[in-house]
This record gives C-alpha cells, sequence and structure tokens, in this order.
C-alpha cells in the first residue's frame, strides 16, 4: 500500500516524544490501530530506542497487513552510539561510529530489527531520518537505502529532514543527486509555517517525489485546545518554541476561521487541506495530543476529526490568502547548511558548501536571502 491522505505517527499520544500528557496503552494502542479512516501509520526505530515500533507493532497485530500502509524510519544509531542529551543520538553516518563501507549492513540490520519488534516482514515506506550532511550527499547511503527497496524490506524508499525546520539547500541538492531513487519525502508544513519546506515543493515535483507532512497542526494550535498560558510540562516539546506563539498563534487562526467555515471545515481540517493543495503533498500526519486542562478535547475525538477529512478543493485565492496570513518568513535560524551556521560541521548544521549554493540557485532558492533569520522576526 501506499501512504494515504491522512496518517497516524508513534510520536503522538505523549509516549515517546514530548506532547501534553501521556496516554496508558490502552488508550495509546487504540489510537495508533489502523482503521476508522485511517489505515497509515509511521513509526521511527529511535523513538524509545525501539519501544514505539513494539507498541506499534502490537497496535497492527490483528489488522490484516494488506490493510494498512507502514511506514518506518531509521538513521539513528542507539544501538552502538552514546544518547547526547537532547541532541539524541548520533546519525549512523557518524565518522566515530563506522565508515562508508559499512552504511549498508547498518540500514540493513536497523531496518530488520524494526520490523522484528513490529512483527512484519516489510515496510511500505521506509525513510531515512534526521540525516546529517553525510545522508544528503552520500551515494553509498542512498544505494544502501535503494537495495532494501531491491530486497523488498521495503516497497518505497525516502528521507525525512529534521524534526528541526531547514535542510532546504541539501534536500534540493539530495533531490537533484538521488531523486531518480527517492520516493519520497516528510517535511514540516502548515498554514502557520509554510517557510522553509515550500521552497522545496517544485524540485520535489519535479523529481517525482511525493511529500508526506507532519507538524501539520502547529504545536496542536490548529486543535483548538492548547493552553493559553503555554503551561507545557517539563519534556514537552514546545517549550522550544518562541514565548507568545500561541497568544500570536490565535489571532492568525481567527483570521482563517471564515476560510474553514466556508467549506465546512474544522481549522486543522482546514490546515490539512491547505497543506494537500500543493502539488506534492500527497499525505499529512499531524500530531494527536492529549492538552491537560478543563478545555481540553479527548484525544479520540481528534482522531475522528482527522478520520473523518473531506475532499475539498482550495481555491488558488484561499491557497494564497491563507500562506500570506502564516506568513514566517525569517522566524527562526534554520538547520543545515546555512549562511548562519557558524564553526565545525555539527550533526544537524554545517557551513555552505559551492555545490549546495548552486543546487540552490537552480531553484530560485539565494541563502543570504531566503534561508535566513530577520531582526523583524526575532524580536
Amino acid at each position: 500500500m501506499r501512504p494515504g491522505r491522512v496518517a497516524i505517527g508513534t510520536w503522538s499520544g505523549g509516549r515517546y516524544l514530548g506532547f501534553g500528557e501521556r496516554l496508558d496503552d490502552e488508550r495509546l494502542l487504540k489510537l495508533l490501530r489502523p482503521g476508522g479512516g485511517i489505515e497509515t501509520v509511521l513509526t521511527a526505530d529511535t523513538y524509545g530506542q525501539g519501544n514505539a515500533d513494539a507498541m506499534l507493532g502490537r497496535a497492527i497485530a490483528d489488522v490484516p497487513r494488506d490493510d494498512f500502509c507502514l511506514v518506518g524510519a531509521v538513521g539513528h544509531d542507539f544501538y552502538t552510539g552514546d544518547r547526547d542529551g537532547p541532541r539524541g543520538f548520533p546519525r549512523f553516518t557518524d565518522p566515530s561510529l563506522r565508515g562508508p563501507k559499512d552504511y549498508a549492513g547498518y540500514l540493513r540490520m536497523a531496518a530488520e530489527r524494526s520490523l522484528e519488534r513490529l512483527g512484519t516482514d516489510h515496510f511500505d515506506l521506509l525513510l531515512l531520518h534526521n540525516p546529517d550532511h553525510i545522508g544528503y550527499s552520500s551515494e553509498v547511503v542512498w544505494d544502501g537505502m535503494a537495495a532494501l527497496r531491491d530486497e523488498g524490506v521495503a516497497e518505497a524508499i525516502g528521507v525525512a529532514p529534521g524534526p528541526a525546520n531547514g535542510f532546504t539547500l541539501d534536500i534540493l541538492d539530495c533531490f537533484e543527486r538521488f531523486g531518480d531513487r527517492i520516493d519520497w519525502a516528510m517535511l514540516i508544513l502548515n498554514p502557520f509555517e509554510p517557510w522553509p519546506a515550500e521552497l522545496v515543493l517544485d524540485a520535489a515535483a519535479n523529481a517525482e517525489v511525493e511529500v508526506i507532512t507532519r507538524v501539520v497542526d502547529y504545536g496542536g494550535l490548529f486543535w483548538g485546545d492548547v493552553p493559553a498560558d503555554e503551561s507545557f510540562g517539563q519534556g514537552d516539546h514546545r517549550r522550544f518554541r518562541p514565548a507568545g506563539w500561541v497568544a500570536s498563534g490565535g489571532e492568525r487562526l481567527a483570521a482563517i476561521e471564515p476560510i474553514a467555515a466556508a467549506h465546512g471545515l474544522t481549522t486543522m481540517q482546514l490546515a490539512c487541506a491547505w497543506n494537500l493543495a500543493h502539488g506534492p503533498v500527497e499525505c499529512v500526519v499531524p500530531t494527536l495530543i492529549q492538552e491537560t486542562g478543563a478545555e481540553a478535547r479527548p484525544v479520540e475525538d481528534k482522531r475522528a476529526e482527522l478520520a473523518a477529512l473531506p475532499a475539498v478543493e482550495l481555491s488558488d485565492a484561499e491557497v494564497a490568502r491563507i500562506r500570506e496570513i502564516g506568513d514566517n518568513f525569517g522566524s527562526m535560524a534554520l538547520k543545515g547548511a546555512s549562511p548562519e551556521h557558524e564553526g565545525e560541521v555539527k550533526p544537524d548544521g554545517w557551513p555552505l558548501s559551492p555545490e549546495l549554493i548552486a543546487a540552490g540557485e537552480r531553484w530560485g532558492v539565494v541563502a543570504e536571502r531566503d534561508l535566513v533569520q530577520t531582526p523583524a522576526a526575532d524580536a
């Protein structure tokens, strides 16, 4: 199977990534189990160091394999690498762990171990998760990924930048180098965060790479029950967002509500429809968050709302108007190759190179103009 229009990931439910309350096993299993209008499920082996795989394995155990699409992700080496605090585990391409001759072997091992935990024999789609500079640019890496597809370990392969925003030039260069092998990409995109992922969509379409979008919910704001006082618990990923983002987002939310109402959509459904209005975007994966407090909606209601997404087509004018309201250009420092990067190469940031600059310019992306944090946005 191929990914459907809507999907759910194991980062939902607050168990393996910090978002809202942690669901107990029973609720999380029901949330993740394919069915009820959501037949695509995603996991990453590094979430809970395999525990997210195992939980999803329990959720899909009694579902016929042909009835759902399974998307996995590998790339962080928690088998031999040491965790670096909130930065997580090193990429498998870290030179201190192995060299190019061992890349393919690691990818095969990681994919097979993930499948064992999931209790199945193949992925419908396997993503290279949050690669470093080597992962984006190494032919050996993509030969290894392609081999997994050729061997039937995965029906399709792709790349999943992030979880931070950025990597724009690296994605463009990766599509140009390996677009003939890459089937899918998973990007951060929503009406209030169109930048910078919008800069790579034309290149994805040109390479015939289909796109899954995550963080469609904008930190949960589009669900309508994010705590107004930003009282997020310790470890909640939204604590990394700038102070005041809920209030400012609420103002923009009010501005797009008339468009949602005109189509009979909730604001979350409008966010999904806006993403799907962009050519190569074929699948949306919001985060399902059980918020705290009296105003919190049951996460089960959010799942049902996502599953009921109507097939609505927004006009070009509506898409442009929503993008204007949600414009976030320059709102953050970006990861990957960046004109603002200083110092040595890091796992999630590195200097510009002539090759990357040229790749950007071929797609109309000028790093010093299009990939910088602006003083006004920073203030």
